[in-house]
């Protein structure tokens, strides 16, 4: 049971990091920090093995990445049959060269057991809804629905209890990783493309898979296809992943080459990978290893107004996740 002095100091954090990110859209998140949480010392046995078990997943999961130099965004007018853009967005565009330092990510998007480990730890009140919709959705072993603030929070943690430089992958980190090193990769799956059923959901399986789980939504199941030649799994669909870089569409054109961060400030965060689709939809509207999105670091404030949202109590944020990096 969480007493009451707990929720009022988990409602000061949710508070404290929503305002923070607002005042981050006028200044450089990048060197901005927020107090990161931290491990309860009075731990039982219980918990104590349970963080154990996270940790050494968290160990075992990194997939180490040397660095390297490649030409980053659409390489379609280079490497395409016709010559032209893969990419019909012209955010993804020029193509520009960028070098990278060596780094690690995790083979997998964090799930929602991952998560309900690491605030039971650290004392906070578990990720997403728990309406009667909602909870059906939070399938253990899926990607945990999370906002910017909470996904930097929980690699940063990490991060701390491995003395490791844990964080958000920036999305210069994550393109290289999905095109296997900045080979000229179309697609991030185990062959560079999709082939429905096998590396990719196909639509019959995500019927059966709502059928199954009695769900009204396909739900981001991680490991049921095969990794990337490097061994990291679901980066073309099972949720976005976030990006530690401010969205600007036009950042590629005045991106510095060595280890890019992204703009210094905006109001919109990238993310990569996609929602929980099937291969046709893949196909028809992107999923490509270079394919940006933007999107608000807490939630859309729009959608967060709209009558079916409020009366659902809808987890805006469900299609967010997080995959780790470490920096060296």
């Amino acid at each position: 049971m969480i007493s009451n002095k707990m929720m009022k100091q988990n409602i000061a954090i949710v508070l404290f990091s929503s305002l923070a990110l607002s005042a981050c859209a006028k200044s450089s998140n990048n060197t901005q920090q927020i107090q990161t949480p931290t491990t309860n010392q009075n731990l039982s046995s219980e918990q104590q093995k349970k963080l154990q078990q996270l940790l050494d997943k968290t160990k075992k999961n990194l997939v180490e990445i040397k660095g390297g130099t490649f030409m980053m965004g659409d390489f379609g007018e280079q490497k395409s049959p016709d010559k032209l853009p893969y990419d019909s967005k012209a955010d993804s565009k020029p193509l520009h060269k960028v070098t990278l330092d060596n780094y690690a990510l995790s083979a997998t998007k964090a799930t929602y057991a991952d998560f309900d480990v690491y605030t039971e730890v650290t004392g906070q009140e578990k990720i997403g809804k728990f309406d009667e919709l909602s909870i059906q959705d939070r399938i253990p072993n899926s990607a945990a629905g999370v906002n910017w603030q909470q996904a930097r929070n929980y690699c940063q943690w990490l991060g701390k209890q491995l003395n490791l430089k844990i964080d958000l992958p920036t999305e210069a980190q994550w393109e290289y990783a999905a095109r296997n090193r900045g080979q000229y990769t179309l697609y991030p799956t185990d062959n560079g493309k999709i082939d429905i059923g096998r590396n990719v959901w196909s639509f019959e399986q995500r019927q059966k898979q709502q059928n199954k789980l009695n769900a009204f939504r396909n739900i981001p199941e991680l490991l049921k296809f095969p990794a990337t030649p490097l061994g990291l799994y679901d980066m073309i669909t099972d949720n976005y992943e976030w990006m530690l870089d401010w969205y600007d569409p036009q950042y590629y054109s005045k991106s510095p080459e060595k280890n890019p961060q992204g703009p210094t400030n905006g109001t919109l965060k990238v993310v990569r990978s996609s929602t929980p689709s099937e291969g046709q939809t893949l196909q028809m509207f992107g999923g490509f290893t270079f394919s940006r999105h933007a999107i608000h670091p807490v939630e859309d404030p729009k959608a967060a107004k709209d009558e079916l949202t409020k009366k659902h109590h809808l987890d805006l944020n469900q299609n967010n996740s997080v995959r780790c990096a470490v920096n060296y």
